[in-house]
């Protein structure tokens, strides 16, 4: 049987497929944890269908925590770590927004405050590096994200899409030193040219990894005690995910 579950802002809808039959049911969705309407779903439909857990032969699941989380502003503290004299780059943002003209026009919040944005002294150019990050420099960055007991950081330095050097030693520093706080490195999320892009999606993803992170958790757990295997998850790109792969990127 393959069974699969989507989570709406109203409710959550289940189906299990058992060969040309399908058997569908609909929950109210649990806002406080998505996790309780999701097993109350699958629950539900597999007595309908009078089936058990171990019938279920695979488990694909679609959910709209991160998507809530963001509308919300319910993500992580996040700190952004960019090149110095870009740590301005979420707010600044393109000059192609909307209202070009409207001058007073309200600016939604950035979802990392100047106060948790710390500029890296290094640069690498379209040839390569330009300023050395040192070694001095890395222990700097990691002390002041270790001070502003932010629970998640986003690292996204200039070229980092052309040579992630600086970078990588940066969010592997973090990594070592801090093992308690979620990492997104711009190379590793999204190695693309254009820096506004890379940015703020490197900043979504640390921004929403460490909640959909327990999330996930507690829906393997839930998964785990009643003999139900391990989601799939569905990502925002289209694609799916295990459940690990998926609790290390909210992007």
């Amino acid at each position: 049987m393959l069974l699969g579950v989507d989570v709406g802002g109203t409710f959550t809808d289940a189906a299990l497929l058992d060969g040309e039959r399908l058997h569908t049911t609909k929950v109210p969705t649990t806002p406080g944890d998505q996790s309780e309407g999701v097993v109350a779903a699958i629950d539900a439909v597999l007595a309908r269908a009078g089936a058990a857990p171990a019938d279920i032969g695979a488990f694909t699941h679609g959910m709209t925590v991160g998507t809530n989380a963001l509308l919300e502003g319910r993500g992580a503290r996040t700190a952004l770590i960019a090149t110095a004299g870009f740590g301005d780059l979420l707010e600044i943002g393109r000059q192609n927004r909307p209202s070009l003209y409207h001058l007073c026009r309200a600016r939604p919040e950035p979802l990392v405050p100047r106060e948790l944005r710390l500029e890296a002294r290094e640069r690498i150019g379209s040839e390569g590096v330009v300023d050395p990050l040192t070694t001095e420099e890395v222990a700097r960055l990691v002390s002041d994200v270790r001070d502003s007991d932010a629970e998640s950081v986003a690292v996204c330095l200039l070229f980092s899409f052309a040579d992630a050097s600086h970078e990588t030693r940066i969010a592997e520093a973090i990594r070592a030193a801090l093992p308690d706080v979620h990492v997104s490195a711009s190379s590793e999320v999204l190695p693309a040219f254009r820096e506004y892009e890379r940015c703020s999606t490197t900043a979504i993803d640390a921004y929403l990894s460490p909640l959909l992170g327990r999330y996930l958790e507690r829906l393997g757990a839930a998964c785990d005690e009643r003999g139900i295997p391990e989601p799939v998850v569905m990502r925002s790109s289209g694609g799916t995910a295990e459940v690990g792969e998926a609790s290390r990127s909210g992007a």
